[in-house]
């Protein structure tokens, strides 16, 4: 490699930030992965020009991944958008490109192996490419898509086609599988079979998916097609150990499952077969689950014509505030009871634009408390990163900060901080009060500013599918707008929480996903929303 350039790729490297791991959390964060794909690249054909004779394996490879490059680096979060392609980016930081260190280690010096172990501290870990097909699984359940579809890339909003290989599902079936996880274990394992069945070319053998998609079956109860798959897996390898002796298993238990029924006058009416199988999905912690999704889906919105005609659209000043006098924000109801209001351009795109500059080297793992220990910790139920910003930090904060005292009409001093959140890959934040409850009454004891009376949300971005904002418990789903913002009271007038306001943020379907929010206590706002003495909003 020339020296020329080897100084030139040390000055670019210099300038790479330290990052943490889970970068599946942000797709703001991923962006950095499209630069650093395409840097290899340039060094890897740097280096397939030194030793062209022994490389050609290498040097079609490259070819490949220089084709999506090309593409990706184009239009970053576009491309990102489509939950495959963040997928595989992933992936292939995760587990080709060690592979192909492990293909060409052949002398350290070297220009691109000496680049490429030392920007391997800035990719994605396992613990990534795990949560990137977790969240692929959460964007299967939530929007009812099969394994087929997302394998092909068959999702609403996006210009962009993208597929997963028979190794990419045999290696989310494994992700499941290794979380215990036998129903998309089930779904992927079959997917992968399917595709192989299709003449696909890849590293696994039929014989890997009949070995994991049999016992998992069984694991799910069905024993007739755990044994017609084990034999198929026989008929492919009869030196199968493992196989044999589990078909000697099955075919035991079989035999007296059929025992049992004959004793009691019954008849199997299992049908044993090969084919897909199809198996419900387990129940889980969230007792509105199924509300929930199907409010992320569109379905159930229990707006019906006559309440419709109650909403309405107006100007707004804020009760004459000087900020908006002559200046009114549009506002547009969005439901009735709680009243849900939608302000249209909140943020202009340049104010948006800097907010996401200063919140992007900040962006952390968003965390939730945990209501029996008190400590902040991850959580599966909440998957994004965000950020907090102070009014010091840019006049575009405090700027945007006395539009939305102007607008709500609350006052800010006692209101916690900006907060800045980016989803990423089947971003989410499960059904969750903003506000404490009875059972929490020292959540925010240390701020010394009372609970939670409202909460103001902005949307820095549109979503191309997917990602609203939903109330599970009046059936109201809020759709992302650029540049509008939403609020809503968390407490009733008397002071007592409006447990009607548990909503949720919807995992990203296909796009990225930028909100900031406000969040206004009590303290301070006595005379600018006075008490009540019943539970009225």
């Amino acid at each position: 490699m020339k020296p020329k350039y080897i100084s030139l790729l040390l000055v670019n490297l210099c300038c790479i930030c330290q990052v943490q791991a889970e970068f599946f959390t942000s797709i703001g964060q991923m962006t950095d992965l499209i630069y650093k794909e395409r840097d290899l690249v340039q060094s890897l054909k740097e280096y397939i020009r030194d030793e062209e004779e022994r490389l050609s394996k290498i040097k079609s490879w490259a070819s490949q991944i220089e084709g999506i490059t090309i593409k990706s680096s184009a239009d970053p979060e576009g491309y990102l958008a489509h939950p495959v392609n963040a997928y595989k980016l992933v992936k292939r930081f995760n587990t080709d490109w060690v592979s192909l260190e492990n293909l060409v280690l052949q002398d350290a010096t070297k220009g691109f192996i000496a680049n490429l172990t030392f920007q391997k501290e800035f990719f994605p870990s396992e613990e990534d490419e795990t949560g990137a097909a977790k969240a692929l699984m959460r964007l299967q359940d939530t929007y009812r898509l099969d394994a087929d579809t997302i394998a092909r890339g068959k999702l609403p909003g996006t210009n962009y086609v993208s597929s997963l290989s028979a190794d990419d599902c045999f290696g989310m079936g494994k992700v499941a599988y290794s979380d215990g996880d036998y129903y998309h274990t089930v779904l992927w394992m079959q997917e992968a079979l399917i595709l192989l069945d299709e003449g696909q070319k890849s590293t696994i053998s039929k014989v890997d998916v009949l070995d994991y998609l049999s016992y998992t079956v069984f694991q799910l109860g069905d024993i007739n097609r755990a044994v017609e798959l084990t034999r198929r897996l026989l008929a492919l390898d009869s030196s199968h150990e493992r196989a044999g002796s589990n078909l000697r298993y099955f075919e035991k238990l079989l035999e007296k499952k059929r025992t049992e029924l004959t004793k009691n006058n019954s008849i199997d009416t299992e049908v044993a077969s090969t084919q897909p199988g199809v198996y419900s999905r387990p129940l889980d912690y969230l007792p509105e689950r199924e509300t929930y999704e199907a409010l992320c889906r569109g379905e159930g919105v229990k707006m019906n014509p006559r309440r419709q005609k109650r909403l309405f659209c107006r100007y707004h000043d804020g009760n004459r505030n000087p900020l908006l006098i002559l200046r009114p924000v549009m506002e547009e109801d969005e439901w009735d009871s709680p009243r849900i209001v939608r302000y249209l351009n909140a943020l202009s795109d340049e104010e948006i634009e800097r907010i996401k500059e200063l919140a992007k080297p900040r962006l952390a793992r968003a965390t939730v408390r945990d209501p029996k220990t008190g400590v902040l910790t991850v959580a599966n139920y909440r998957v994004s990163k965000s950020a907090w910003l102070e009014e010091e930090d840019d006049p575009v904060i405090a700027r945007v900060n006395l539009r939305m005292q102007a607008i709500t009409g609350l006052t800010a001093n006692t209101a916690e901080l900006l907060q800045v959140a980016n989803y990423g890959m089947g971003g989410q934040y499960e059904p969750h009060f903003d506000f404490s409850r009875k059972e929490e009454p020292d959540a925010f004891k240390r701020l010394g500013t009372g609970n939670r009376v409202a909460t103001y949300l902005n949307y820095m971005s549109d979503v191309e599918a997917g990602g609203a904002t939903v109330f599970p418990d009046f059936g109201a789903a809020i759709y992302p707008r650029k540049g509008t913002a939403v609020f809503w009271y968390n407490l009733f007038r008397s002071g007592e929480g409006d447990y009607r306001t548990r909503h949720a943020a919807c995992p990203v379907l296909v796009g990225c996903k930028w909100v900031s929010n406000k969040w206004f206590h009590e303290r301070g706002q006595e005379f600018l929303r006075p008490c009540g003495l019943t539970e009225v909003d």
